[in-house]
């Protein structure tokens, strides 16, 4: 039953909460061990909290997900995992994840709070407005990032938050491509959403997002007063377009994850760390050595 209920809280997508690192790679701490530890502590509370939606979303969309080819293999939906047991480990999970939450601060346990309605409003209403069911995706990225920086209680620049918001909405337009290619004429049966959406639409939001997010993490290296950030440009580029190359001639926007796999896309991620590590805390090495 353990087995069943981790499998139905999607470990493969919590790299979506590494996003609550930003706070503390960018305020400069990720070498002070407090700072570390608790946003150690507020990716546990979101990686929680994201499982715990999960349970929620196949509990609303068993019916659904019965006569989907993937998703009647999930234990909720094939019957390995009872619903009565799926329903006690989300308010196990839940409970612990508030007090943790609030063990942290006062504002991450809000955030905790604003990012389960935000959720929650999505699997009831909003993943059926056109449009609003992308935004709202986007915009729990962007709590993420708000709440790493709660979490240690540092200030993180707009321009990286924006950076967020857009590149969790490029992801997004990416999926629902993929969900119409995919799917073709069942893609209504699967979300109704999907019938207000086309290829060439979905294709236009992701040239007009992809633009602004290019802009905004440009603005971001040019404002944030370490001009050496600029090198770290190309670097984020070749991953964002070696994205788009994976969605358009691999068809891998259905599972972002799945650029793990791919050689040149982790390479470009490792590098782009590896220079924001050394821009950003080269001068606390100097004066550790």
């Amino acid at each position: 039953m353990i087995s069943n209920v981790i499998k139905s809280m999607r470990p493969k997508q919590w790299y979506k909460n590494l996003v609550l690192f930003i706070g503390v790679l960018f305020s400069s701490n990720m070498l002070n061990l407090t700072f570390l530890v608790d946003s150690g502590l507020a990716f546990l509370v979101f990686c929680l909290l994201s499982g715990s939606i999960y349970l929620i979303n196949d509990i609303l969309d068993i019916e659904k997900d019965k006569n989907h080819p993937k998703k009647r293999k999930r234990p909720v939906p094939s019957g390995t995992l009872k619903v009565s047991h799926a329903i006690f480990f989300i308010v196990l999970f839940l409970t612990i994840s508030f007090t943790v939450a609030y063990w942290v601060n006062q504002y991450f346990f809000l955030i905790t709070l604003f990012f389960i309605i935000l959720l929650l409003s999505y699997s009831l209403w909003f993943k059926n407005i056109i449009i609003a069911d992308i935004l709202i995706i986007s915009s729990g990225f962007v709590i993420r990032a708000v709440a790493g920086a709660l979490a240690i209680s540092v200030f993180v620049s707009p321009w990286l938050i924006i950076c967020a918001f857009l590149l969790a909405l490029f992801l997004a337009l990416g999926k629902r491509r993929h969900e119409l290619i995919i799917l073709g004429d069942e893609a209504k049966n699967h979300r109704i959403i999907l019938e207000g959406y086309s290829t060439q639409m979905l294709d236009q939001m992701i040239t007009i997002t992809t633009s602004s997010l290019i802009m905004s993490y440009s603005l971001y290296t040019f404002f944030v007063g370490n001009i050496y950030m600029m090198i770290t440009i190309p670097f984020a580029f070749y991953g964002l377009f070696k994205y788009l190359f994976l969605v358009h001639s691999k068809n891998l926007g259905g599972e972002p994850e799945l650029i793990f796999k791919d050689k040149g896309m982790i390479l470009s991620m490792i590098l782009w760390v590896m220079i924001v590590f050394i821009v950003i805390y080269v001068d606390k090495i100097r004066g550790i050595f």
